[in-house]
């Protein structure tokens, strides 16, 4: 099904129904095909509350200006990337 813009503007929810039954829905501007209308497909990958929480813990003094001053440097000397 094809439709200009003016249409699509005028008729999206029945569009959109359609894209979702599997209907090719494509989108025309002054009768040149511009864009298609498609339904979005499921996440590749299904996300896990609590995911990282096997992950080792970092040491209670990861965050003291000593280290931060240690990082700091080597960043600017260039022996960090």
């Amino acid at each position: 099904m094809q439709v200009n813009m003016l249409e699509a503007k005028n008729q999206l929810s029945r569009l959109v129904q359609a894209a979702l039954a599997g209907e090719d829905v494509i989108i025309a501007n002054k009768g040149v095909p511009v864009v298609r209308l498609v339904k979005v497909g499921a996440q590749a990958f299904s996300r896990r509350p609590g995911a990282w929480s096997d992950l080792p813990k970092a040491p209670a003094d990861w965050d003291t200006p000593e280290i931060n001053a240690e990082l700091a440097e080597a960043l600017t000397d260039g022996t960090l990337p």
